[in-house]
């Protein structure tokens, strides 16, 4: 199970299946295949009605976002993002990660009946993103995968709220708060010591899936539940389940929900061309990412304390974690359809624009991440 804890191996697993989910969907068996993917299993529980991609997006997925999260809350505490200073660092740049592809999105698409448009391109894909950095970043700092796991965490966070927001036709306040005590019993029991370990084990899983059937219940995007539980867990049985949750997430978890996720049929286009849609989506999430980003850590950089400024990230990492955050994908994908539920011909232009500038994202991240790490490898030879 070794090599199923490397990065790099997730991130060939990662796109492997990424790309036999394209093929796959726009293949003779493309049909077959999506219905296979959209079929509801029965589970003999009215609430949990889901389809089998739902399961693999919003169930599957909570147990990435959970060891997201804890690895997450190891850098705020001990970690690379330790410092409240350095801590702000990913979160500006998250939030102008987002604000600023909505208004290149918004610059570009003036229709004001395209505009619902405008959260497609705010969104990063965690698992592309840090897979890309596993698969092509060796030799750079330990801090450029914190400050990007941080900021597409937090950018994840953001775009949920957005949907939540939104998007969610019926928001139930109640399974939320009845959410918030059961996250916080699972976050008291992982840090009680207990005779029977076994117990505690149980009784945890059981508490888990409380929490996330709630915050689904709730109409939230249930894999919050994932990133709240992994939060609360108390270090040492946090370490432990990230141990042994690592394989499986790396093996199984993530390509699935890439083959799942990718399972797109390339939209064809009327006669008129590309929409405005599309070229707002296409333009914002490469070019939108890339400035909001890298003007988002750069400002936060200048709120630090002149004696916190050395740790910070020199402007070539901030511009490989940058161009990373441009790849959309999943969560562009599902805001495009959420966007334009109902019209068939907008949605396969979002799709198509979220297909093309998550790929000119991933270019470009990947060439970045290629030369900085390139120059790290030889300046740390040098030495």
């Amino acid at each position: 199970m070794r090599f199923l804890r490397s990065e790099r191996t997730a991130a060939v697993l990662l796109v492997a299946a990424a790309v036999v989910g394209l093929v796959l969907a726009n293949s003779p068996l493309g049909p077959a295949v999506i219905a296979a993917r959209d079929a509801h299993p029965s589970t003999g529980f009215a609430v949990l009605d889901l389809s089998v991609g739902h399961w693999i997006a919003d169930g599957l997925l909570a147990l990435f976002f959970l060891v997201a999260a804890i690895e997450l809350r190891h850098e705020f505490t001990s970690g690379e993002l330790a410092s409240p200073r350095k801590a702000l660092a990913p979160a500006i740049a998250a939030t102008a990660g987002v604000v600023v592809p909505a208004l290149v999105y918004l610059l570009l698409v003036r229709d004001g009946a395209l505009t619902a448009g405008w959260p497609i391109p705010t969104a990063t894909d965690i698992a592309f993103a840090l897979g890309v950095l596993a698969l092509l970043g060796r030799g750079l700092p330990r801090r450029v995968r914190a400050f990007l796991l941080a900021l597409a965490v937090l950018d994840d966070l953001i775009a949920i709220g957005i949907i939540a927001a939104f998007f969610t036709r019926e928001l139930l306040p109640v399974p939320l708060l009845l959410a918030v005590p059961v996250i916080a019993a699972f976050g008291w029991l992982s840090a009680r010591r207990s005779p029977i370990p076994g117990i505690r084990v149980v009784l945890l899983v059981a508490l888990g899936l409380a929490a996330w059937v709630l915050v689904l219940l709730s109409g939230v995007h249930a894999t919050i539940a994932g990133v709240a539980l992994g939060l609360v867990f108390a270090p040492g049985p946090a370490g432990r389940a990230r141990r042994a949750l690592e394989p499986w997430i790396n093996g199984a978890v993530l390509p699935l929900f890439a083959l799942s996720a990718s399972l797109v049929i390339v939209p064809q286009l009327g006669a008129g061309g590309p929409s405005p849609v599309f070229w707002g989506v296409a333009v914002a999430l490469p070019l939108g990412k890339l400035v909001g980003i890298t003007a988002g850590a750069l400002i936060a950089r200048t709120l630090m304390p002149r004696a916190e400024r050395a740790a910070a990230l020199p402007a070539a990492e901030v511009l490989v974690v940058a161009a990373l955050g441009g790849v959309g994908f999943t969560i562009s994908l599902l805001m495009g359809e959420l966007a334009f539920r109902g019209d068939a011909e907008l949605v396969a232009s979002a799709t198509l624009g979220v297909l093309l500038g998550s790929l000119v994202a991933l270019v470009l991240g990947g060439s970045t991440t290629a030369l900085v790490a390139r120059r790290a490898r030889l300046s740390s030879s040098a030495r």
